[in-house]
């Protein structure tokens, strides 16, 4: 690609044939800090949002370096596109169809544009199943519905916790959250019967396992649980671990190896398609804004030192 370097520059925006260094694909907290990384080493670079980042759904974090006091995920989102486009990122709002190999580099694809580079940068998250309960985003602002127990457990202290999902992933995520409080059930999502050795763990970590939820209700702060065969219980804070679905298509389209969904990457975030890295949620590891960054700044140094070298003209 070193000789198309010269055909870089304005109109990333636009897309078209200008060859870029690196295409960003996705603009949470990973995405973002990446790009800003890129600028800053005077790369030419475009972010492609569709604008469905996880971290919007945070109401506020405790949990993120760097805000004492806590900041909510539209605002952080907000604070790390600002970073990025104050050195000239530049960030178009579209969903991306297709990317393609295009001889040493990438061909990526969205509506009826297409850009080009020699990098592919992939921040593309994952999206998490949701529970069965109206007024979802309401909910979630209460505090009534928590989707991470690494970020937010500790504001749940002391409350009452449910857990709601499959029997095995409902366990393990409720003996997690006995470090923060001593009321904490298990709500299966689905029939089965608990085996001899679950049973034994909720005993021993006094973790309540109840029966099958019928529905979930947010009452003001509160959220109400129906069975059909068991009284209603009321709980501070519901945990749903009902999985996600990984956004690594693009890359095993590509024939990027994946287990269970996420892409695996080697020490500089690259995965198994040469040119092609991946950051954030979509790799393995826990899903925390702290790790995105870290991956974010890992990934962008290691593209800007395999790239044609930029050196400032005399």
């Amino acid at each position: 690609m070193a000789g198309e370097q010269a055909n870089r520059g304005s109109t990333a925006g636009d897309g078209g044939d200008a060859v870029l260094d690196c295409i960003v694909i996705g603009a949470g907290p990973a995405g973002l800090t990446a790009a800003t990384y890129l600028e800053r080493f005077h790369r030419d670079i475009v972010v492609l949002d569709a604008g469905a980042s996880r971290a919007r759904w945070i109401p506020t974090t405790h949990n993120c370096p760097g805000f004492p006091f806590g900041v909510g995920g539209v605002q952080l989102l907000e604070k790390l596109r600002t970073q990025a486009c104050t050195y000239g990122a530049t960030i178009v709002e579209t969903r991306v169809d297709q990317l393609e190999r295009d001889g040493r580099g990438f061909v990526v694809r969205a509506d009826d544009r297409h850009w080009r580079a020699g990098c592919v940068l992939l921040a593309t998250g994952i999206v998490d199943s949701m529970p069965p309960i109206d007024d979802l985003e309401a909910a979630i602002d209460a505090g009534v519905v928590r989707l991470c127990a690494i970020c937010d457990g500790y504001e749940a202290s002391d409350e009452r916790i449910a857990v709601y999902g499959p029997l095995d992933s409902a366990l393990r995520h409720a003996l997690f959250l006995r470090t923060f409080s001593r009321s904490v059930s298990v709500i299966p999502s689905q029939p089965g019967a608990a085996s001899a050795r679950d049973r034994a763990s909720a005993r021993a970590a006094r973790v309540k396992l109840l029966p099958v939820g019928r529905s979930l209700r947010r009452e003001g702060s509160t959220c109400r649980v129906s069975f059909a065969q068991h009284e209603d219980v009321v709980f501070d804070t519901v945990y749903p671990v009902l999985g996600e679905v990984v956004q690594s298509d693009l890359a095993t389209a590509l024939g990027a190896r994946a287990e269970d969904g996420a892409l695996c990457v080697d020490d500089a975030q690259q995965t198994s398609v040469d040119g092609l890295y991946a950051i954030g949620d979509v790799v393995p590891g826990i899903n925390q804004i702290s790790v995105a960054v870290g991956h974010a700044a890992i990934a962008a140094t290691a593209i800007h030192n395999r790239l044609p070298a930029n050196y400032r003209e005399e």
